[in-house]
């Protein structure tokens, strides 16, 4: 059954290109002309160099190995690639150029901005998704592989039509019947799954256990020093490029939350990542080393230990030590993927180790895809924000490549948010996300006004009235979850276990390091160097004074770096508790303006489309309401300050 996703499903009809002509390079070549008679069906393939349609190869330098040229001119498109490869990615962006009627450029080139484009897939082998919010794993079915192999090349498509060029197709958290996967039969299984997106130029990696040894090899220890351990994973690594010579390498979550790593033998990450490296380093494949490190058994009662702190604390003295086929995967908060939060201190501080940014499709602790809240906003804001650290060329877009020791072992890597859903994502809407995140970190210079332009030109056809009211809707609506979610930079006022919903203190007096410290007199964390954790301090100067001093720190993060009384006045002008509570009316009201003018679609868009949006909005309106009158009452009875407009609290 073909999956729902409109910009891969549309075809280019009404166009003057009659034929094409494709150079026969190498295997990706019958991947072209695969998708020439799926996206161009009104096109004949000609032994012409003059047809109307052209792929070919050059020797263009500046193109590198995945860039292309679209070169329109004398009712001939020419499309230029030093590699197959790139070519493929060129041809679904002229699809996406027709499709939508935009005007061609003379001469359109187009390089990605970010050497590794990865998704990491978090799907259980009983075929749960851990945080998956569409449905079961597209790859596994009760500790069995699905099989679905038209399914995965549809998602192939999906991946390289939006510019994505690896992925993880297990969770990090490896359970015991991944642990395996790494062996026999299960590889067999994973080249199948492998072969489809090598069709599409994508490579696959695992996330692996690092007690494998002990597991799998039978040894008695995981040590990243013992020579034991050492041999398992060459032999691992051998056997594995033996079946799938190109495999891309181990995504390793360790010491984090349970997971085993090397601290368990007094060992540090660069010990456990570079012999992982060594073992890799051979058949030219790559560890990908998560940097979510943290204690996870904290005393509520010691405000001295700070999550914050945790990943800088545990890399940055360690930068320079790392093998060059080492990659750091860092979060882009501190915390993890809350709606609202500083940029992690690492980007900027590391300056000798490859590393990759970390950003979260899935929406976790933003709506779960149940509600619509685009994702684009808040990634434009993390890749552009400045760290100060370098002076020209500090932003963080520009410090991923310019700061990895090897460029092309840098970039931007996401927890995915698709399933077995027919329309991928869950929620309808919630698509616009996976296809913003690839579009983004192809070229970060793209704003989020233009992917979403495109892709409701891509997936609806709607009014000019209709696309107005559709674009509204998404673009508000990342604002608005933050309005009647969390305030000020406090995070994980949820539901403990699945993040879902309102509750306040359900972190509070917990082991992970989640607080808000609300009192009576006020609420935050003080993070300062001046008499709090010292978290601050781990910025460049300039950022660590702005964030210090409360005159100047930002409104949108003040509470995760200062406690403050209810009574403050924000640079808003509002003061700390009114900011509360008027965000919260006003993030519910615009949600029940989503519902409203969401029936003014019914007849623009497919009935699937309108019937599955319409039944999220609604529980959208329904959550975002227990957020506003817990978060307001809850904040009245500790503060007891009355709303200045009088609205209705509980009190």
């Amino acid at each position: 059954m073909m999956r729902d996703t409109a910009w891969l499903s549309k075809k280019v009809h009404d166009s003057p290109y009659t034929s094409y002509y494709i150079e026969d390079t190498d295997e990706l070549t019958v991947t072209l002309l695969r998708e020439m008679a799926k996206l161009f069906p009104q096109c004949e393939r000609s032994d012409q160099e003059n047809s109307s349609l052209q792929f070919k190869l050059v020797e263009i330098e500046a193109l590198d190995k995945e860039g292309f040229e679209i070169l329109h001119t004398e009712g001939k498109i020419i499309v230029r690639a030093n590699s197959t490869n790139g070519l493929l990615y060129g041809m679904f962006q002229l699809h996406q150029d027709l499709v939508t009627k935009k005007e061609l450029k003379t001469t359109f080139r187009s390089v990605p901005d970010q050497a590794v484009r990865m998704l990491n897939h978090w799907d259980n082998f009983d075929g749960s998704v851990e945080r998956g919010y569409a449905g079961d794993s597209l790859f596994y079915d009760n500790n069995q592989f699905r099989k679905n192999y038209d399914t995965i090349r549809e998602y192939a498509r999906l991946l390289k039509a939006i510019g994505i060029n690896a992925l993880t197709i297990n969770n990090v958290n490896v359970h015991k019947e991944e642990t395996f996967f790494i062996t026999q039969p299960y590889l067999s299984e994973v080249k199948a799954i492998a072969e489809i997106f090598k069709e599409y130029g994508l490579t696959l990696y695992l996330s692996i256990n690092f007690a494998a040894p002990i597991s799998v090899g039978g040894l008695t220890t995981a040590d990243p020093l013992d020579e034991d351990v050492n041999k398992f994973w060459a032999d691992a690594a051998n056997e594995i490029y033996a079946e799938i010579p190109y495999f891309g390498g181990f995504v390793v979550k360790a010491d984090s939350e349970g997971e085993p790593g090397p601290f368990v033998y007094d060992r540090n990450h660069d010990d456990g990542a570079n012999m992982l490296a060594r073992a890799l380093q051979p058949h030219g494949g790559i560890v990908i080393w998560r940097c979510f490190v943290y204690n996870h058994l904290q005393d509520w009662r010691d405000r001295s230990i700070d999550r914050a702190r945790a990943a800088y604390d545990n890399f940055m003295p360690l930068d320079g030590n790392f093998d060059d086929n080492v990659i750091l995967q860092i979060k882009n908060g501190p915390i993890d993927f809350q709606v609202r939060e500083p940029v992690s201190p690492l980007f900027g501080g590391l300056t000798k180790t490859n590393h990759v940014l970390e950003f979260q499709v899935a929406q976790e602790y933003t709506g779960q895809q149940k509600h619509v809240c685009y994702l684009m906003p808040m990634w434009k804001d993390v890749l552009d924000f400045d760290t100060k650290h370098h002076g020209e060329q500090s932003t963080v877009k520009e410090i991923l490549p310019k700061n990895s020791p090897n460029v092309k072992r840098s970039g931007i890597s996401a927890v995915v948010n698709v399933g077995i859903d027919n329309n991928w994502t869950g929620h309808k809407l919630a698509q616009v996300n996976l296809y913003g995140y690839g579009k983004l970190i192809w070229n970060n210079a793209i704003t989020s006004e233009e992917v979403l332009d495109q892709w409701l030109d891509l997936t609806f056809d709607l009014t000019p009235k209709g696309k107005e009211i559709l674009t509204e809707i998404i673009a508000t609506s990342y604002q608005t979850y933050e309005n009647y979610t969390a305030p000020l930079g406090i995070g994980f006022m949820v539901r403990p276990n699945h993040h879902y919903g309102p509750d306040i203190d359900g972190y509070e007096y917990d082991r992970w390091g989640t607080y808000h410290f609300a009192d009576r007199n006020g609420i935050g964390v003080n993070r300062t160097l001046k008499d709090g954790t010292g978290y601050a301090r781990q910025y460049a100067d300039a950022r660590f004074e702005e964030y210090e001093n409360i005159e100047t720190c930002p409104d949108d993060i003040v509470l995760f770096f200062h406690h403050l009384p209810y009574t403050h006045v924000l640079h808003s002008g509002k003061t700390v508790v009114q900011h509360i509570y008027d965000t919260h009316f006003e993030g519910y009201e615009k949600v029940e303006e989503y519902v409203k003018v969401w029936e003014q679609l019914k007849d623009e868009v497919d009935e699937a489309s309108y019937n599955n949006v319409r039944e999220r909005l609604a529980e959208q309106k329904r959550c975002a309401l227990e957020w506003r009158d817990q978060i307001n009452t809850y904040f009245y009875r500790k503060s007891g300050i009355a709303d200045e407009h009088k609205r209705q609290i509980y009190g």
